[in-house]
């Protein structure tokens, strides 16, 4: 039995494909400052939560993208919000850990040709 031949491929417009292969490296992460980073108060005893659900969901969001560890992420996200010029604190990495198995990570997100913008 004779295995079947591939089909080979020869790019034509070479400039597009480095573009496109360079777009692909492309990364823009930017924060809405009318976002509620912090929580507000519930009227239950007990202390209330410093940071809101949308924060941790955020912090959780980058760490599966990147495949990073809780340390790492809070590290990033605080540097991320220092170069929006936000006045933000991120959360630590305890309160992810704590957080996380109470939020589930809904990565939503619209087609665009000039890149993936997460929501």
């Amino acid at each position: 039995m004779k295995k079947p031949t591939h089909k080979i491929y020869c790019t034509t417009n070479w400039p597009a494909y480095n573009r496109a292969l360079i777009n692909r490296g492309n990364i823009a992460i930017w924060f809405d400052p009318n976002t509620q980073w912090y929580a507000q108060s519930q009227g239950k005893q007990g202390r209330s939560q410093t940071y809101s659900d949308t924060a941790i969901q955020c912090c959780l969001m980058i760490k599966s993208l990147f495949r990073l560890s809780l340390r790492i992420v809070t590290g990033f996200v605080q540097s991320l919000i220092k170069l929006c010029g936000l006045s933000w604190t991120a959360p630590d990495y305890s309160t992810l850990c704590r957080r996380q198995k109470h939020i589930d990570i809904a990565i939503s997100y619209q087609k665009n040709s000039d890149g993936l913008h997460l929501l």
